[in-house]
């Protein structure tokens, strides 16, 4: 190892031109940590808002982009057993993905799933976290309860889908257009709603006969809040991750106590090690043996060289992508 890096630096906030290749130190692994030499970033939303100046980095991290890597661990932090030098990992970072060397705590760091090469596990940390989390964790999803996702044709929803239906829940989403919709029936969905052309809660009831759905993952806010409410089971819970429609929402209380709703939200970033630790180890007992028999499987949209960070934020922007994006950072 040299010591120094290529990365992707972050040139003051604004458009995707924003993001430049810069050379840097090589970071050190600290106790309790692993070096991974990164082969493979994903590109996600946060990226995005952070890019834009809206999502600062939690106290401590980097200020590189990227949340997710893969890759193989080059170097041990004091007191580190779980890992060897040289081992395939991948691994949930609060910044700096976007590089070829990450230092990262050990409890977020994965083996990566037998048969899956570096792109596909670098597509993996984010998402899968963040559904876990939101779905089976708060939101309390049963194998025969109904799931309404937004977004069904993006990382989350992709991700969402997937791990729902092969839990045993049924799975709606919405979608923009008629390709992502068959996309999404693809890999699970029972139905899939182009929200551009019906209302969403119409139909939501109506293939569901009027009981709604049990979980709703809302990454819209705005005025699909209110719809979602609408949507919403007898006891359902709808968990908030994003607002991509608008961050003020209208709340019938009313229809929230007859309903006898719990709505709630999270973000992940900045939350524990601790605590993010203990999502991986839920992970690696119910996801990993789903990915290794084969059930479920990122969907890799397109890949791009970390020099070309910004085209692939301006890709990851135009709301035509299936699946995730991924940078290749050798």
């Amino acid at each position: 190892m040299t010591n120094t890096m290529n990365y992707v630096k972050i040139d003051g906030f604004g458009a995707p031109d924003v993001l430049k290749l810069a050379t840097g130190p090589r970071p050190d692994a600290a106790e309790g940590e692993v070096l991974i030499r990164v082969t493979a970033a994903g590109v996600n939303r946060p990226d995005v808002i952070q890019r834009l100046g809206n999502y600062p980095p939690p106290p401590g991290a980097s200020d590189i982009p990227g949340l997710e890597v893969a890759g193989e661990v080059a170097a041990l932090g004091k007191g580190v057993t779980e890992f060897a030098v040289g081992d395939r990992v991948c691994a949930l970072v609060s910044g700096g993905g976007y590089a070829q060397y990450v230092a990262v705590p050990v409890p977020q760091v994965l083996p990566t799933p037998k048969g899956f090469d570096d792109v596909t596990a670098a597509a993996i940390a984010e998402t899968y976290f963040t559904v876990w989390t939101n779905v089976f964790q708060l939101g309390a999803l049963k194998e025969g309860e109904t799931l309404l996702v937004h977004g069904g044709a993006s990382g989350i929803g992709t991700t969402a889908i997937q791990l729902a239906h092969a839990l045993g829940a049924r799975v709606i989403t919405t979608v923009r257009s008629a390709e992502k919709a068959d996309a999404c029936r693809a890999i699970g969905a029972e139905t899939a709603i182009d929200y551009t052309t019906e209302n969403f809660a119409d139909r939501v009831l109506e293939v569901t006969e009027a009981r709604g759905a049990d979980v709703i993952l809302d990454m819209r806010g705005g005025d699909f809040f209110p719809e979602n409410l609408r949507a919403l089971a007898q006891n359902g819970r709808m968990v908030s991750i994003a607002s991509l429609a608008g961050r003020e929402v209208r709340l019938d209380i009313s229809l929230m106590m007859r309903k006898r709703a719990t709505i709630t939200g999270s973000t992940l970033r900045g939350r524990p090690v601790k605590d993010k630790g203990a999502i991986a180890k839920e992970l690696h007992q119910r996801v990993w043996p789903l990915f290794e028999q084969g059930k479920i499987k990122p969907q890799i949209a397109q890949t791009f060289p970390m020099a070309d960070a910004a085209e692939a934020h301006r890709r990851l922007e135009s709301n035509d992508v299936v699946g995730k994006i991924v940078l290749i950072c050798e």
